[in-house]
């Protein structure tokens, strides 16, 4: 049973920073991929980042990249991001994903773009003013 809730979303400041937390899967009985998307209001999904338990580079979308890390807590099954210099248009409802993979899919390529995740989250919304 996996059942992802996010949670770290408000409102901030232009320049400042957010970290969004995701839980509710647990890589030690499998390998995960592990993502972050968002959506802006009349906007499509787009991938923020994403991840692989099982190794393997992150990958960024291009106006996120060194400002957004993705990270994993391995002691409490924790998926984070990590927002620093936010911007008005990072503003979304940021979603968490997780597949569960015995191969790194989501490595591949801009595979993991599609969203083809078994599992998401409920939403958390950041809002930059």
């Amino acid at each position: 049973h996996v059942q992802l809730v996010e949670s770290g979303g408000g409102s901030v400041q232009a320049g400042g920073s957010l970290r969004l937390s995701c839980v509710g899967f647990d890589y030690s009985s499998s390998n995960y991929c592990l993502g972050w998307f968002r959506q802006a209001p009349g906007k499509e999904r787009v991938g923020v980042g994403v991840m692989y338990t099982g190794g393997g580079s992150a990958r960024y979308l291009g106006s996120v990249e060194g400002r957004f890390t993705i990270s994993l807590d391995n002691a409490n099954n924790t998926l984070y991001l990590q927002m620093n210099s936010l911007k008005p248009d990072d503003a979304a409802m940021y979603y968490c994903a997780a597949d569960s993979a015995s191969w790194g899919w989501c490595m591949d390529g801009d595979s993991w773009l599609s969203g083809s995740f078994g599992y998401w989250g409920q939403g958390t919304q950041v809002t930059v003013s």
